[in-house]
């Protein structure tokens, strides 16, 4: 089992991961974390005699991560700072120096447009790589990997090197302009507590929508145990819904549409598949509590008094350590998300690091993205950072074993999203289709109408961008 840091620590996994595909809660003093000199490439580093001397690198990151070591409120314990991963990676190359520059969620797209704009980072973090790749001003990897015997893309977990694939601003194939960083998943989760008090079968790994509605439908009503109301299924009806709703479409072998370049898109928002999808959204709303389109009515999901049967779209940061720090690791369960007959479905989120075109030291800058997917990083990232890893060698980690249980359904839903990732994730066209699930939903709209409507304003959006 856990131990009681990573208990305490696993409770603020949900604000550095969830989003990192579509925004994240604020952190404001995470930037006061770096001091001034670290926001400088050319300040002082440790650096020194050796093959690199006299090169320094610029490393911008987003989220939760500290400078040095910080102390745990309530244990009393000490999480490490980037300050190690400084240290090993300067004593691995003799004569570098490597500075951090830490950013909160907040505006961390518009952040990372300025600081690009105006050359200040080498390495960055970068969830919308696409929009990034299209304005030529990130590298292209492809001959860095090549020509370096030492890297193997194979170490990533399935699907995460593909999901990361952009087109450059003169090229009409997606190519590889960043590495899997922090990796993510979508998938349903369930209590297994609740299905054993009302007789149900647990989900199956794969299940379908018709399994969901039957085992939904089945669990909501009074407890036969406890007496209490439960209710057989949740969802939010709001901020990601979109997602929620071209996930039903892909596991009737739907899609959300066609392209990846903003001049080739074709969307299908109102597909057979779509209307189905909300039809069925409209119809599990009767067996789940009041309060989906304001994300409520989940207040006792993962906790001991829980009265939700199963929950759809959830991540790593809504589910494994919160389960974990409060005593659930093996009440709850994981199924994975509609996927179409070629076991493809979900969307698929994370983090990529980049290199930026204009560096001026691309080797050690490929010498630290090459560590920052290694083992020693990526462990510090799961362990220290609390945000999922996105290499296969996890699975042999000790600190993997702690919370097998749900990690590895969610290597397993990582390895099967739809990818690349919708090129429209993060754009007008995502928030056009969240609002009409929500007309559908609070009744303004019928399923047709609603879908069509999302159709009809995505499709003019994209003819006044190109």
């Amino acid at each position: 089992m856990l131990s009681l840091k990573r208990s305490f620590l696993l409770l603020s996994f949900a604000l550095l991961v969830a989003a990192v595909l579509v925004g994240c809660s604020s952190n404001d003093g995470a930037s006061n974390n770096v001091s001034e000199g670290n926001n400088n490439p050319e300040s002082e580093g440790s650096g020194g005699e050796g093959e690199w001397e006299g090169q320094s690198i610029s490393v911008q990151l987003i989220g939760d991560f500290t400078m040095e070591a910080s102390t745990d409120p309530i244990t009393g314990e000490k999480t490490k700072g980037l300050e190690v991963l400084k240290e090993e990676f300067e004593s691995q190359h003799p004569g570098a120096t490597v500075e951090f520059i830490i950013m909160p969620w907040e505006g961390y797209t518009e952040k990372t447009q300025a600081m690009i704009t105006s050359g200040e980072a080498d390495v960055y973090q970068m969830p919308g790589i696409a929009d990034f790749a299209a304005q030529g001003v990130v590298e292209p990897l492809q001959s860095y990997i090549e020509e370096d015997d030492e890297f193997d893309l194979d170490k990533f977990i399935d699907k995460q090197v593909d999901g990361w694939k952009a087109l450059g601003p003169d090229s009409d194939e997606l190519q590889i302009y960043g590495l899997p960083f922090l990796g993510d998943a979508r998938f349903i989760t369930y209590d297994k507590q609740l299905f054993d008090e009302w007789g149900v079968e647990y989900l199956s790994d794969y299940p379908t929508m018709e399994e969901v509605a039957e085992k939904a439908k089945q669990m909501t009503g009074k407890n036969p145990v406890t007496g209490e109301q439960n209710y057989g299924i949740w969802f939010r009806g709001d901020w990601s819904s979109a997602f929620t709703l071209i996930n039903l479409a892909e596991g009737q072998n739907g899609r959300w549409g066609t392209g990846f370049a903003w001049d080739e898109i074709e969307f299908e928002f109102d597909s057979p598949e779509m209307v189905s999808g909300l039809e069925w959204l409209l119809e599990m709303q009767e067996y789940a509590p009041e309060g989906l389109v304001s994300d409520q009515g989940n207040e006792k999901w993962l906790t001991q008094d829980n009265n939700i049967g199963i929950v759809l779209n959830q991540g790593p940061g809504d589910t494994i350590m919160p389960a974990y720090a409060q005593g659930l690791g093996d009440r709850i369960g994981i199924a994975q998300e509609f996927k179409n007959d070629e076991n493809q479905g979900g969307m698929f989120a994370g983090s990529p690091i980049t290199m930026a075109k204009d560096s001026e030291n691309k080797e050690l800058a490929w010498e630290w993205m090459k560590f920052a997917t290694s083992d020693v990083m990526q462990q510090y990232v799961f362990e220290e950072a609390n945000a999922m890893p996105s290499i296969k060698s996890v699975k042999t980690w000790d600190s993997y074993a702690e919370v097998e249980n749900l990690m590895a359904p969610t290597l397993e839903a990582m390895s099967t999203p739809w990818t690349p990732r919708y090129p429209w994730a993060s754009s007008q066209p995502r928030f056009i289709l969240t609002s009409e699930v929500e007309a559908a939903l609070t009744g303004k709209r019928s399923a047709q109408e609603a879908v069509e409507k999302a159709q009809k304003e995505s499709t003019e959006w994209l003819e006044n961008r190109n």
